[in-house]
């Protein structure tokens, strides 16, 4: 496959938005906005989330694809619905099968160039009870206190390398892992904040729900994300029950080899907390729901830096230097490589993941979804 990366990547969010739109118009999508209330783009503008419907609002199987759920990311999860969208099944999709686009699901951070919302939340950890007590994750409490420093210089960042040094002899790099990604709820300021109360962005997608898959009677799900992996190879995580017939589907649908056994960065997949999956399946109610997140690999378990100056950027930075420039560059070619090589990769696997989705939704029975 061919595959020039400059029609479906942009620049920016708005660029994205102007892409992701336009394409849509060509297919003769159904477009709908949901506008941020108070909040605007660094320029002024609406923050909105775009959806699209291709075909028919009524059809039993359904497939909804996600971008932006970590904001910044969603420069190549617009990436892969725009470059899906401008394919040739596009056009040609089965009978009795819709496809549901929602583009950039967290348009502050999307915008902003941030991975969280704009209280920096982690929407992918804001679907929890948050009237009942929050999960716990102690070991994040011994961890915090050296998560951002006053400056960002090589020795400064010496003292969260030793905090997590210490957590990883004393308790091992799976555990150290699971601490830092499950989620946590007690440090507003600190990496996977999942909050104190639903996000603009989950109301939001619960309401897409009510709004365009009340008449679905089994949905498919892709939520777009990059980092996990390795370079520039799709790495899943699926979260149906592993000894369930949903998973089994989704094994049908995108192969053992991606959907058992997975190691994010080689370690123990961590316990994820309130992510974008738990809520959908709740806002879905009884109907089956088959899917994953679909990571693309940048550079593997040295994200975690980028995960740390997303927030030092956020809460200590000084404002607009050359320096600042340059790391915020850096923040963005971590999640969204500049690189040809990695564009083109990504694009056309998203292009087949998104079609192999397609395929086994429309072959998917009824009798075996009950």
């Amino acid at each position: 496959m061919m595959i020039d990366f400059t029609e479906s990547f942009a620049l920016d969010y708005a660029g994205a938005r102007t892409k992701f739109r336009a394409t849509a118009a060509e297919l003769g999508g159904a477009l709908s906005e949901y506008r941020h209330p108070t909040l605007r783009t660094p320029d002024g503008q609406d923050l909105v989330v775009d959806v699209v419907r291709l075909g028919d609002a009524a059809a039993p199987s359904q497939l909804i694809v996600i971008s932006g759920t970590h904001g910044l990311e969603g420069l190549s999860g617009s990436a892969a619905q725009v470059a899906w969208m401008k394919s040739a099944p596009a056009r040609a999709l089965p009978p009795h099968l819709s496809v549901l686009l929602v583009h950039a699901i967290n348009p502050y951070g999307f915008a902003w160039g941030t991975r969280t919302t704009e209280n920096n939340v982690d929407l992918n950890r804001n679907f929890v009870d948050h009237e009942a007590p929050h999960p716990a994750n102690p070991g994040y409490a011994t961890l915090y206190p050296d998560l951002v420093p006053d400056d960002w210089t090589p020795a400064a960042l010496q003292a969260y390398t030793g905090a997590l040094d210490r957590f990883r002899a004393a308790h091992g790099d799976d555990a150290l892992f699971n601490v830092l990604a499950s989620g946590q709820y007690d440090f507003p300021n600190g990496n996977n904040f999942g909050g104190v109360a639903r996000e603009w962005s989950n109301v939001t997608l619960e309401k897409i729900v009510a709004d365009h898959l009340g008449q679905a009677e089994r949905v498919g799900f892709i939520d777009w994300h990059t980092g996990i992996g390795g370079w520039a190879e799709a790495f899943f995580l699926c979260f149906n029950d592993e000894n369930g017939p949903l998973h089994a589907e989704a094994v049908r649908w995108w192969g053992k080899e991606r959907l058992i056994g997975q190691r994010p960065h080689n370690m123990a997949r961590p316990n994820y907390q309130g992510l974008v999956f738990h809520g959908l399946t709740k806002f879905l109610g009884r109907r089956p729901m088959v899917g994953a997140v679909v990571e693309f690999g940048t550079r593997g378990v040295h994200v975690r830096r980028a995960l740390q100056l997303d927030l030092w950027l956020k809460f200590k930075a000084e404002r607009d230097s050359e320096r600042v420039q340059l790391l915020r560059a850096d923040l963005h070619d971590c999640f969204v490589p500049v690189s040809a090589n990695w564009r083109e990769q990504t694009t056309e696997q998203a292009i087949s993941i998104t079609q192999q989705a397609i395929d086994g939704l429309a072959t998917w029975s009824l009798a075996a979804a009950a």
